[in-house]
Order: structure tokens, then sequence, then C-alpha cells
């Protein structure tokens, strides 16, 4: 920097002004301090009539502190300094705080640090991020000066020519391979992680949190898509939030301030997300739920979570749901999952508008009812081992079952098995009301059968499904039914409780077939059956009364085919009766015969 005065400084002429700054003392000389500075020039001529020769001059909350004056000093001197990136906002703070405006002196520091921040610090996104993370340090003058105001409309125009740029530079590449990188959308699923982050979002973390809020509201003022404003707040979170003990393993003891602090960190962040679907992971929100129980949030906080945890429930697994409790008897936190039960129900029933089938991060309203319905029933089992989950608290859950993900009771048999299983003291009717949550009928073989030897149900559930079991037994002998038919509308579901796991279609046609030759081998009996009545009736209707003299006008005796048959037999046998075959009458044989036609034997 260039001398602002032809005034040099010469340590042979003698101090005539002391100024205080906490405990460091500086003497100088009131000429060159008064040439530029119009608060010091007030402060010394508000202390002329003290006793002393050389006033005591005290600032008091200097902005910057001793560093910054002496920065300022050097600059009423004429000294050379070099302005930086990191020293330009106490620069521009201790120049408004001394005055040192046009009025006082031309270029004098305040026009000299405005012009330095406008045409080099805030053109850069790392400059505008690290003078407003200083700026915190110096409030409130840092407000004063519109410093803080122009970093974070420095930062937002920044980020969103980057964006632009960017977008334009994709679209024109992604023009000649468009088709295979939309094959490559289509493939993937909705677990597949979204895209890092921009650089100078990660710079953003530095920052307090109500200065990146600030800088988050004038991007989305300025039109700045919702959907990247979620991966930006998963990544401050991330760093503020660390080291908070959430996932059950014992409430971690933190300080009353830090505490404090992440509280409101939360709240913020809560509050700032989008309110479409799908902004941030199913399994985020539920580590910010569990953080809000864990710090005590607001009850307007935890609500907002549990609604949007509800939107993508579809996409949330077991550990997303088991929440710890830290109050109360249980394990985990049941009422709060009953909340997010029930704002599912409700938001499932209101609308499936939100369906788009060309988004991989969106999946259909079917499919989502069946793995709610899934996942629900894997709650269920993992907190039926819980010695003190009441009988209430798992009816009440139970009952949120989606009726349209209940075409198998194969998971809830297995949950209502383990729950009966941790608590076998449960009086008869605790049990029947825990059974009554189950429909017999929607059990596969595998399940039927093992519950019919499950000596944990109840007495009159196991004669319900043995009377179940007949009928379809029944059914099946007189054609209307088959043996083990499922549900006819049963999905791709697989059995718990089978050996090996085979798809639910595969099953039922197995079953089918199984069916079809148990008909085809009933109708075969039938048929051996009629034709030996047949022969039967034909016998007895032919059969003359005595065998030497048969007469057509004599009624026929009753039949004793199988005893005339075993009786000719034992005559043919006896050597006494038979005659010689060189002599044995035509008319004889023509009679031997026609008893061997109609004979049984």
């Amino acid at each position: 920097m260039k001398r602002t005065s032809e005034w040099n400084y010469s340590q042979e002429i003698p101090s005539d002004v002391t100024i205080q700054i906490g405990e460091a003392s500086y003497s100088l000389h009131k000429f060159p301090l008064i040439s530029k500075s119009g608060y010091i020039r007030k402060l010394i001529s508000e202390s002329s009539d003290a006793v002393t020769d050389v006033p005591l001059i005290e600032l008091i909350d200097v902005p910057g502190g001793s560093e910054a004056f002496e920065l300022a000093a050097k600059f009423c001197y004429g000294i050379n300094f070099e302005i930086s990136v990191e020293n330009i906002a106490m620069l521009r703070c201790i120049a408004d705080y001394l005055e040192m405006t046009e009025d006082y002196s031309v270029g004098n520091l305040v026009g000299r640090t405005d012009s330095y921040l406008n045409e080099v610090a805030l053109k850069s996104m790392s400059g505008a991020i690290s003078i407003l993370h200083i700026s915190e340090t110096l409030l409130p003058i840092a407000e004063k000066t519109k410093l803080v105001s122009k970093c974070i409309d420095a930062i937002a125009y920044i980020a969103l020519a980057y964006i632009a740029s960017k977008e334009s530079q994709f679209c024109s590449s992604g023009r000649s391979d468009g088709s295979s990188n939309e094959r490559v959308m289509n493939s993937s699923t909705a677990s597949h992680p979204r895209p890092a982050v921009d650089w100078w979002a990660e710079d953003l973390t530095v920052l307090r949190i109500d200065f990146f809020q600030r800088v988050l509201i004038a991007l989305m003022a300025r039109g700045f898509k919702n959907c990247g404003i979620g991966p930006i707040i998963m990544l401050y979170s991330q760093k503020s939030l660390r080291g908070l003990e959430i996932f059950g393993k014992g409430r971690k003891e933190i300080g009353p301030h830090e505490e404090h602090e992440k509280r409101i960190i939360l709240e913020t962040l809560v509050s700032l997300m989008p309110r479409e679907k799908n902004a941030v992971s199913v399994s985020f929100l539920s580590i910010w739920l569990k953080a809000a129980i864990y710090l005590e949030t607001t009850v307007a906080c935890r609500f907002d979570l549990e609604r949007r945890i509800a939107m993508q429930l579809g996409q949330a697994v077991l550990d997303d749901l088991l929440i710890p409790s830290f109050s109360g008897d249980t394990s985990f936190d049941v009422d709060t999952v009953q909340r997010i039960m029930m704002n599912y129900l409700e938001s499932d029933m209101e609308n499936h508008s939100v369906y788009n089938a060309d988004d991989e991060y969106y999946s259909s309203p079917q499919r989502d009812v069946f793995r709610v319905g899934k996942l629900l029933e894997s709650y269920l089992a993992e907190i039926a081992t819980d010695r003190n989950l009441s009988v209430e608290k798992f009816i009440s859950l139970a009952e949120l079952m989606p009726q349209k993900s209940r075409t198998t009771e194969d998971g809830m048999y297995r949950a209502i098995d383990i729950y009966l299983k941790a608590h076998p003291f449960l009086s008869d009717t605790d049990r029947k009301k825990v059974c009554s949550m189950m429909d017999f009928q929607k059990l596969s073989r595998e399940a039927r059968a093992h519950a019919a030897q499950n000596n944990r149900l109840p007495a009159q559930h196991v004669a319900q499904l043995m009377y179940y079991e007949q009928q379809r037994l029944r059914d099946n002998i007189d054609g209307t039914g088959s043996v083990g038919s499922e549900s006819p509308s049963t999905p791709d579901k697989r059995n718990v409780y089978s050996s090996e796991l085979y798809p639910a279609s595969n099953e039922v046609s197995k079953l089918r077939r199984e069916n079809e030759d148990l008909k085809l081998e009933i109708v075969k009996l039938k048929m051996k059956i009629k034709e030996v009545e047949k022969c039967t009736v034909e016998y007895g209707v032919s059969s003359p009364l005595n065998v030497s003299s048969p007469s057509a006008d004599k009624p026929p005796l009753p039949r004793k085919s199988f005893l005339n048959s075993v009786s000719r037999k034992l005559g043919r046998l006896s050597p006494f009766s038979r005659a010689s075959p060189g002599i044995t009458p035509m008319k004889d044989r023509l009679k031997q015969d026609k008893v061997r036609r109609y004979s049984i034997s």
C-alpha cells in the first residue's frame, strides 16, 4: 500500500497521546491519528482539558482487537502493509469503528477496503465464504457495515453462476449418449446414492448456523433448486452434530451450553428442509429424529420429522424404525413409530399422485404398501422380545398394518409367536387378543403346519385352524377348492417357516398340479368301482339256478358268484368227476365254456 501522508514517523519526536486497548497500550502522536480518524479526533478534543500532558484514550469493543488497531495505526502513519482476504474483514470493521471515511481524508481506509472487497475478495467463492466466517467474530459492526450481506449475496451469485455453467456443459455433452444414460438411470434403485455435493457446499460447513441459514435462504430466493438444498443441509449436519450418542449405547453427558447449541442447529436445519418428498434420505431423517429425541427439541420439530419419515416410509429399513427410548421402560420408542404409521396411513389415503415412474427415488404406491407392511411385521418381531412391552401397545401397533399388504399372515404369525414366547405368563384373554390380530386362513402351508403344533397358541385358535384345514380338504375332494391353496392375490412374498424360500407363484402352480393329479386319481378310482359293480351285476343276472338243468322259467337264486366260482374250480380239480379228454361230450364242453366265460375269478 502506498503512503497516504507526507508526514513521516520518527522516533525522535516524543508521543503526545496514549491509546489503551484492553491490556495493550500504544504511545502515538495526535496529528497522524486525527488526520485520518474522526472518532479519535473527537476523543482527543474531549480530553484536551486533562491535567496530564499526554492524554490517555481507552478504546472499548474494538472490532478485531489490538491486531486490527495496529493495522489501522500503520495506515494512519503511512506504513505499507498487505491487505488480504484474512485481514480485510477486520480492516473494514475497524475503519468504520474509527470513522476513517472520505470526510476526513481522500482515499481513506473505508474506501480502500471497499474497493478491495468489490474488486478482489468477493469475486471468488472461497474468498466470500472466508470473509463471512471471519465476520462472525466482528458482530455487530460487520452487520452495520453490510459486510455480511455483501458476502451472502456474493456467495449466492457465484453458486448460481457455477451451477448454470455446469448444467449447460452437462446438457451439451449428454446429447450424444443420452440414451445410454437413460438406461443406466432406469436400472438403478432407490437406494442408489445421490451425486456428491459441489466443493463450495463443503466450505459452507464452517459457517455459524445463523449465517448458514441466511446463505440458504438467499440461494432459494434466487432460484436455487430445492433438490440441491437437501445434500447441503445433510453435509452441514454431519459436521455440526458430530459426537451425539443416539443409537442406544447410553446417554453421553454433554455440557448444557453444547447441548443448547446443537439443539438450535438441529431445529434450524429441520426448518430449512424443502417440503418436497425425498429432499433427503429416510435414513438421514431417522438419525435426525433420534437426535431430536435425545436433545429434547421442540414438539413441532419432532412431529415434522415424523411426518417426513412417513412420506418416505416405503424406502425405510428396520434400523430406521428402531428408535431407542431414552425415557420409559421399553427398549424402543414404540409411540413414535405408532405416530409415524398413523401419518403414513393418512397420507396414503389422501393422495397417490406424487408417483413418477421415471424418477429412481420414487416407487409405486402399491409397492410402497407391501414394503411398509413387511417393514411393520419385521418391527413387531423385533420389539416382541421386549418383556416390558405391554399387550395394548403391541396390539395398537399391529392394528396399523395396511390392509392392502395383508395378503399373507406369515410375518404377523412370526411376530405373534415371538411375543407369546417372550411373555409366557400372559392370561388366556390376553393371548386371545394377541392372536386375534391374525387371519389363520391367510397362512401358508408351512405356517399352518407350525401353528397346528404350537402349544403357545390358544386352543380355540388351533381348533379354528384345524377346521379351516378340514374344510379346505373337503372342498378339494368335492372339486370346489384346492388343498393348501393360498390367497389368489398373493404377491411376490416369501414364507418365513419354509426350509427353502420359493416364490409364491411357483408354490401356487405346484399346488394346482397336485390338485389336478388328485382329481384324476379320484376319477380313475370311481371308474374302477363302476367296472367292478357292473361285472358283479352281470354275473348275478346270467348265473343259472342249477348247473345241470338250466331253466329260464325259474327265478334266479341269490347271487353267490364268488362261492360258485370257488366250487367250480374245486370240482375241476377232483379226479373222480373229470372225464377223459377224449370222451368228453360236446354238450358238457359248451357248458363249461359258458360258465368260464361269466366267471370273474
